[in-house]
């Protein structure tokens, strides 16, 4: 099976033309015979890393409310243009892929931006969608929190592929969900963190006895729109690059395939090899023989979790 991750800039808070660039993605992704990609969080329309970079916890403040709707007008709905495309075009080029997208929500959240993850299958389109269970320390702040009704595994030739948001990827709960479903690929996505991904990417390897897809993305100053509220403060730092990728693959034996890659906007792809998944599960299988479900008992609430039901 041959694998890979798309690193580079999303067109940071413009759907349209960040779709466009997916599109592409897809599109190269497909002629060199890939069969599974992986986007970076929130690749579509955008990753919140102002909050950090502006005091983005000073409250009732006006520039930090202007920069929120920004953002919230730049969020994608799933019923949207944007999703349709993209869904359209994963049929035809045949490339399940995983997209990590600001999903606007609806009905009663409609003022609320979700981190979300959503699988595309090429023959059954999405599959499932995603919300980060607990967005990460100032993410709280841009993000609702979401819910379990995204823990699933799904199928590809020969395997099963799960995925989770940046720093779900630390939760030993999370991670053990997608497991027992039987998870043989495991992708992770990420804004951009190299010094994160060199660790867990290897470690859920080794720990889930999987493939471990890290996608990570490239921002810098250049990508922010000149028109978004907080611009000028953004261009007065010293730092004007905040991710530079990080994306890698490593085997179910912990070693490397693509080791992480720094500063570059390409597809980062491999070809591998699921039998050295049922290899390495010999000595050991989190949730099979080396599971204790007579000492643990796991529950995992997959609802959707609304704010109002509404009976009629």
């Amino acid at each position: 099976m041959r694998i890979a991750a798309a690193q580079a800039h999303s067109v940071w808070l413009d759907p349209a033309a960040t779709s466009k660039k997916v599109l592409s993605f897809l599109q190269d992704a497909a002629a060199e015979g890939v069969e599974l990609l992986a986007f970076p969080e929130t690749f579509l329309s955008g990753y919140p890393f102002w909050v950090e970079k502006t005091d983005g916890a000073r409250f009732n403040d006006d520039r930090q409310k202007a920069a929120y709707a920004y953002y919230l007008d730049a969020a994608v709905e799933m019923d949207g243009p944007e999703i349709g495309d993209i869904t359209e075009a994963v049929a035809d080029l045949g490339v399940f892929t995983y997209l990590g997208i600001t999903e606007r929500g609806s009905g009663a959240a409609h003022g609320t931006v979700f981190c979300t993850l959503v699988a595309i299958d090429p023959r059954h389109g999405i599959l499932s969608r995603h919300r980060k269970l607990v967005p990460t320390y100032e993410e709280r702040l841009v993000w609702g929190h979401g819910d379990g009704y995204g823990l699933r595994v799904h199928d590809l030739p020969g395997g099963k592929v799960g995925g989770l948001n940046c720093w779900e990827n630390w939760m030993p709960q999370a991670r053990h969900a997608l497991y027992a479903g039987g998870e043989d690929v495991h992708v992770s996505v990420w804004p951009g963190a190299t010094r994160l991904t060199r660790d867990i990417a290897r470690f859920i390897a080794l720990e889930g006895r999987v493939y471990s897809l890290a996608a990570c993305g490239v921002l810098a100053l250049e990508d922010v729109p000149t028109d978004f509220p907080l611009r000028d403060l953004l261009e007065d730092q010293d730092n004007n690059l905040y991710y530079n990728g990080g994306s890698a693959i490593a085997a179910p034996d912990g070693t490397w395939v693509v080791e992480p890659v720094e500063n570059e906007e390409r597809l980062i792809v491999a070809d591998i090899d699921l039998a050295l998944v049922r290899r390495e599960r010999q000595s050991f299988d989190p949730t099979g023989h080396y599971s204790r479900p007579d000492v643990f008992d796991v529950r995992v609430d997959r609802r959707r979790r609304d704010a109002a039901v509404f009976t009629d």
